[in-house]
């Protein structure tokens, strides 16, 4: 197997995050024991939700899966038969509304993840903009069953009035679920919209088992549940999962904000000033565009893009392979996310760089 020095970030084709010894220790000794599946997902959702500041919670298999499930949920509510029927709504409203500059791809569109519950596409607005008004007219074209919101730093623009479009939705009488997948730092940002459900990620920086999360209101997450024998079937948790989930919640918990704060703070800054010697590039430290509490390192070749491209090959050809963000490639830059790093992978992860610079510097 290619041993991976991962500055990408939360990149689900990297493995996503490393667990703590003691996550890693819980998910296993699960797997040794049978459990109530309904009675472990009760006591997340009281942990979760008490956690959270909301009223109920649930456990499922990824963001992916939950935004299906959710839509399902919208669709089919607690109904039996309905459930059971989808991917066919039956004649039920099945529109979901989504601002186009939400319609993010993480691996594949999300738009995939509203078509599996059987629900078809609204976009609401452009590619460069979406206004109020333009999700309002959206809401009021027939048979909308839901609103969908994402909050990511993928998304095409971040001014977006979420708040806003949460009201225009609930005026009309339209449930509203969030997007949040990497921002399980601002659950309390995002359930203060007033949306009905907010979705994360367990297993980005909380550092869980693969888990999504489902946070938000009593009667939503009852719908949600519902889909558990529907289409929810093949998007169901592992009992290592949740017992996982549970764990690293405990360890975040724990967690002191500020100090860790301050280390992510550190290590940029570290980064920083040793990119700093390397001659042909500008390292600076960036905020996360939607507010997560850490920086990441902004690296501009001042050569282009071609230089950058040839850089991040032999970044990943390497041994360790490194890999970073490559979304400004086009614009000569790569971003270095080192939430997960070590002091000494950070160092080598910056000796690559300087070592590729090096190999085409003219002789």
């Amino acid at each position: 197997m290619t041993p991976v020095i991962n500055a990408a970030g939360s990149f689900t084709p990297l493995g996503v995050s490393r667990s703590s010894f003691q996550v890693a220790q819980s998910a296993a000794k699960a797997l040794q024991s049978f459990f109530v599946i309904n009675e472990l997902q009760a006591l997340a959702s009281e942990r979760l939700s008490t956690f959270c500041g909301c009223e109920a919670a649930a456990v499922t298999h990824c963001v992916s899966a939950a935004i299906t499930q959710a839509v399902a949920a919208c669709i089919a509510g607690t109904d039996p038969d309905a459930v059971a029927a989808l991917p066919d709504p039956q004649g039920r409203a099945n529109a979901v509304v989504i601002p186009e500059v939400h319609c993010v791809n993480y691996g594949h569109p999300l738009t995939t993840d509203i078509r599996l519950a059987g629900a078809t596409v609204i976009r609401a607005g452009g590619e460069d903009a979406c206004s109020l008004r333009d999700i309002e007219k959206a809401l009021d074209q027939p048979g909308v069953c839901c609103l969908l919101l994402v909050s990511s730093r993928l998304t095409t623009i971040q001014d977006l009035d979420m708040r806003g479009a949460v009201g225009a939705a609930r005026r009309r009488g339209i449930p509203v679920v969030i997007d949040g997948a990497a921002q399980d730092m601002r659950i309390g940002d995002l359930l203060g919209t007033g949306a009905d459900a907010v979705l994360v990620s367990a297993h980005k920086y909380m550092a869980s088992p693969t888990a999504g999360l489902v946070l938000g209101t009593r009667a939503f997450v009852e719908r949600f549940r519902a889909q558990e024998v529907g289409v929810g079937r093949a998007m169901k948790p592992s009992k290592e999962a949740i017992v996982g989930v549970l764990a690293a919640l405990e360890e975040r918990q724990a967690q002191d904000p500020h100090a860790w704060r301050q280390e992510q703070d550190r290590k940029v800054a570290m980064a920083v000033a040793l990119l700093g010697h390397c001659p042909g590039i500008h390292a600076t430290a960036e905020p996360d565009p939607v507010g997560m509490p850490f920086q990441r390192v902004r690296v501009r070749f001042l050569k282009g893009a071609n230089v950058a491209r040839t850089v991040v090959q032999n970044l990943k050809a390497g041994r360790p392979s490194i890999w970073v963000m490559e979304h400004q490639l086009d614009q000569g830059v790569i971003m270095l996310e080192l939430v997960a790093l070590t002091e000494d992978e950070i160092r080598q992860v910056i000796e690559a760089i300087r070592f590729a610079l090096a190999a085409q510097a003219p002789r």
